[in-house]
């Protein structure tokens, strides 16, 4: 055989449709592993037509493809390329989209994946499924890192019915413009779907952290399909359940980051959830995003159950300085050295302007109490300072004691202004008093500094009281649905929730 393959020839072929397969046969190779291929005869024609592509040997491979139980298969991918999870969170472990199948009488699909790893996916369902149609689609989240593939699922197995709540039917259109009305089926809390051995039960979970989210429970294999709950950051490098990995030393952090920054504002909603979990007999939980639970659960549910609550994880002390020339974090030094010698163990030191915002807000539901120093800005706070201070407002954080220095050259400004902020924070108080520095750190700021670092050890050890709570803001109404918080004796009656969209009768005061 002549294996020379000139750019005239190659040109000829192409315009022929048939230079990928000549290609082919210059490098020796098999196309596609049919058992016959195209020639090119003198003339340039093909002797016979290619095999069809048989759908069984696969571009990225089958390697992602695990069994859970004896009939629920895990069909997700993880992606290790992407810098930022939803453009703005860090994810330098990458991240996993779970999506589940499971095998009875009828098949069921839980939820899907991102984008980016679409192709993967339809590998391994494909795979799965085998010669099996697909019966169910279950969407439980329609956030676009676990339903970019609903569409071409869709066209795949025209005859699966979507499984969803209404507000996931009216966003799926939205993303889609698909109209599912002839294949879908709504359902509501409690409602159950029986798929052969196994039947599905609905928890409505709202809020956690769409308004459209449900959760799904397999009665069988007691199985809860949590969506978003109880996932974390981090792509899944053949170890699929928490067991297998050190999860407390390595995973922990990701998997606090992720709920903080992604789920945290949504406390009460979560704490609602937890409630109903409570009721069931849960002996594994399948999320969207990290590993899957199948030992620990109780550990993993109390972690849920602090940063929900807005409890502190840790009586911990987080040092947080913004400074441009140094003498504020000396400061920041000052006060951490002070706390050690005080007997405070793991105390932690962040600058504001290199430190991302997404691993303070994790550092800071984790901790107790909270250092801030920052220098005067523009007659205000440090940028990055106060960035982060509205981050913490905006996430709902609770509960925490803080302590305040504030650096200026000639007109320090800086504590008054992280403190109107805080103040509309709920239940935040205050340990000592506030540190001025001008410029650089003297001899009176050190004794300060010193001082402010023995009424932080103080509050922590419950010996002193903090010095100052921040001012109740009089009458709240609180949304029953996604926890936003109405600032005012009345509510107006035409009020709609800025949030999630409802109506007043869903407020419950509070004074």
């Amino acid at each position: 055989m002549n294996n020379e393959f000139s750019r005239r020839d190659f040109l000829r072929a192409a315009a022929l449709g048939t230079a990928g397969v000549a290609a082919a046969g210059v490098l020796g190779s098999t196309v596609f592993a049919s058992e016959e291929t195209e020639s090119l005869t003198e003339g340039g024609a093909a002797e016979t037509t290619a095999a069809a592509f048989s759908g069984k040997k696969k571009f990225a491979g089958v390697g992602s493809v695990r069994s859970i139980t004896d009939d629920v298969v895990y069909v997700g991918a993880s992606e290790r390329r992407t810098e930022l999870f939803e453009n703005v969170y860090p994810i330098p472990r990458g991240v996993a989209y779970n999506s589940y199948v499971l095998l009875d009488e009828k098949t069921v699909l839980f939820d899907t994946v991102d984008r980016s790893v679409v192709g993967q996916f339809f590998e391994n369902l494909t795979y799965v499924l085998g010669d099996k149609p697909l019966d169910y689609l279950v969407v439980n989240h329609m956030e676009p890192d676990h339903s970019s593939a609903i569409s071409e699922v869709l066209v795949r197995y025209p005859e699966a019915k979507v499984v969803c709540t209404e507000a996931a039917s009216v966003i799926l259109n939205n993303f889609f413009d698909c109209d599912i009305t002839d294949r879908a089926i709504l359902v509501g809390e409690g409602d159950t779907l029986n798929v052969g051995a196994h039947t599905l039960t609905f928890v409505m979970a709202p809020m956690v952290h769409w308004p459209e989210v449900m959760m799904t429970y397999d009665d069988v294999d007691k199985i809860l399909f949590s969506a978003d709950a109880f996932g974390s950051f981090g792509a899944l490098n053949g170890n699929l359940f928490a067991d297998e990995v050190n999860f407390e030393t390595e995973w922990l952090a990701d998997a606090r980051r992720y709920y903080t920054n992604i789920v945290g504002k949504y406390g009460k909603n979560v704490q609602d959830v937890l409630a109903k979990a409570g009721t069931v007999d849960i002996q594994m939980f399948c999320p969207t995003h990290g590993p899957v639970w199948r030992e620990n659960l109780g550990w993993l549910l109390d972690k849920y159950d602090k940063w929900s609550s807005y409890t502190p994880e840790d009586k911990a002390v987080m040092v947080v300085y913004g400074s441009v020339y140094g003498g504020t974090e000396s400061a920041a030094n000052v006060i951490a050295q002070g706390l050690s010698e005080k007997g405070i163990a793991n105390v932690s030191v962040y600058d504001v302007s290199k430190t991302h915002v997404s691993e303070l807000i994790g550092e800071a539901f984790r901790c107790s109490h909270i250092v801030l120093a920052s220098i005067t800005y523009n007659m205000g706070i440090f940028t990055p300072m106060k960035n982060f201070l509205l981050d913490l407002e905006a996430h709902n954080l609770q509960n925490r004691t803080f302590a305040l220095v504030e650096n200026g050259s000639w007109s320090p400004a800086a504590a008054s202004k992280m403190r109107e902020i805080i103040d509309h924070m709920t239940n935040m108080s205050y340990a000592g008093e506030d540190v001025t520095i001008m410029s650089s750190p003297n001899g009176d700021n050190y004794a300060q500094l010193r001082a402010l670092a023995d009424a932080v050890a103080d509050s922590m050890n419950g010996e002193t009281a903090a010095a100052d709570t921040a001012a109740a803001s009089g009458t709240t109404w609180v949304c029953n649905v996604c926890g936003y918080v109405y600032e005012g004796e009345e509510l107006p009656a035409d009020f709609k929730c800025p949030i999630c969209g409802v109506g007043p009768d869903q407020f419950t005061k509070s004074e």
